[in-house]
Order: C-alpha cells, then sequence, then structure tokens
C-alpha cells in the first residue's frame, strides 16, 4: 500500500508557493506532514570567493543539486529519514549542519524549478503551478530579499533583469504545462485551496504509514 502522498508547488519567485503550503497545512490539520524546499539544495561552491559566488545564476537548474534532492525524496518514499541540508542566503553556502526529517504522510515540495527536471517531477502525486502576476513576485521578492537575506534594491533589481525573468521565462513557464492544477494567486485563492484539501483527503484514506526501517 502507498506510503505517503508528494506534492509538488512549483511557480516563479515570490508566486506565493509558500502562502500555499501553509494554507493547505492549516486546512488539514494534520500534524503528519512536513515541507522540503528545493532552495535547501542549491549547491555550495565553497572553492569560490563569495564575490564569484554572489554572480552565480541561482535560477538556473544547473544552480541546483537535484540528484541529491531526488535522494532525498526517494528515501522519504521507502520511510526512512534524511538530513535535510540547510543554505546560507547571505553567504550563498551550505551549512554544516542539517535538519533531521522523518517520513511523514504528506510531502510538500516547494521550489521554482520542481517541473523542470523529468524524474523529479516523476517523483510528485500531485503537481501544483502557482501563477501570479510578474509585477506582484517582483515587489514580494523585493521586500523578502531585502528584509530576510541582507540584500540591498540595487543588487535584488540586478539579478532580476539579469537572470531571474529569463530564467523564469526560459525554464518556469514552459514548465507550467506539467501542472496537475494551477492556482492563480496561490494562497489567495480559497476555492482552489478547498478543492486541493479535499483531493488530499480522499488520497490520504488510503495511505498507511509502516514503521520505519532501520
Amino acid at each position: 500500500m502507498k506510503q505517503n502522498l508528494i506534492i509538488g508547488i512549483a511557480g516563479g519567485t515570490g508566486s506565493g508557493k509558500t502562502t500555499l503550503a501553509d494554507r493547505i497545512i492549516e486546512e488539514l490539520n494534520d500534524p503528519n506532514i512536513v515541507v522540503i524546499k528545493q532552495d535547501a539544495y542549491y549547491k555550495s561552491h565553497s572553492e569560490l570567493p563569495f564575490d564569484e559566488r554572489n554572480k552565480i545564476n541561482f535560477d538556473h537548474p544547473y544552480a541546483f543539486d537535484t540528484k541529491f534532492l531526488i535522494q532525498h525524496i526517494r528515501t522519504l518514499k521507502n520511510n526512512q529519514s534524511i538530513k535535510m541540508p540547510v543554505y546560507d542566503f547571505k553567504t550563498h553556502l551550505r551549512k554544516k549542519e542539517t535538519i533531521l526529517v522523518e517520513p511523514h504522510k504528506v510531502i510538500i515540495l516547494e521550489g521554482i524549478l520542481l517541473f523542470e527536471n523529468k524524474e523529479l517531477r516523476n517523483l510528485l502525486d500531485i503537481k501544483i503551478f502557482v501563477d501570479t502576476d510578474s509585477d506582484i513576485r517582483i515587489l514580494r521578492r523585493l521586500k523578502r530579499d531585502i528584509n530576510e537575506r541582507g540584500r540591498t534594491f540595487e543588487s535584488v533589481y540586478s539579478q532580476y533583469v539579469d537572470t531571474v525573468r529569463p530564467m523564469h521565462l526560459e525554464f518556469i513557464e514552459p514548465s507550467k504545462k506539467y501542472a496537475d492544477i494551477i492556482v492563480p494567486e496561490g494562497g489567495l485563492n480559497p476555492i482552489a485551496i478547498d478543492m486541493i484539501v479535499s483531493k488530499i483527503k480522499s488520497i490520504l484514506s488510503d495511505i498507511s504509514i509502516s514503521p520505519k526501517k532501520d
């Protein structure tokens, strides 16, 4: 019998992926849910000086250690725990500490490029794409990067023009065709949330968690 449900939530930067995940968790009201962020799986380039790491195109598929992420999702699907990496967005380096993640009944995977990789998207039971206007997304990204990641307005703007927008058009927007559900405005769309939660609940009725393997 299937042991867990893997939900992928993709969409452009600032589209509202995290808000949608939070709303789904709130509505399900089930402690057996965990969120895995694709951002935690950025490659760590400790061999590069900070100025060079700043120039990395973080919105290109190659910026992510996707093989490592796939390995971890497969491990969780096999009912085994993982040690999820922790990424420092201020230094652009992976930290030494990790986060122990146990198998859960519902695993929500969130990230901008989840549907770009065929092997990764094939692991997803439900694929949700959050579709939000670009002007809203850039404003949200500005606020987040300045307040939470210690960035300057100039650096966020330059990155958006040079890499974020081009990569969205080349990789993220085309990946929308693989979505099972497209949600305008993400967590601000209560009707879509109700439909998603109802579908999840119906699937969960057929899922059981067996004891963890050693």
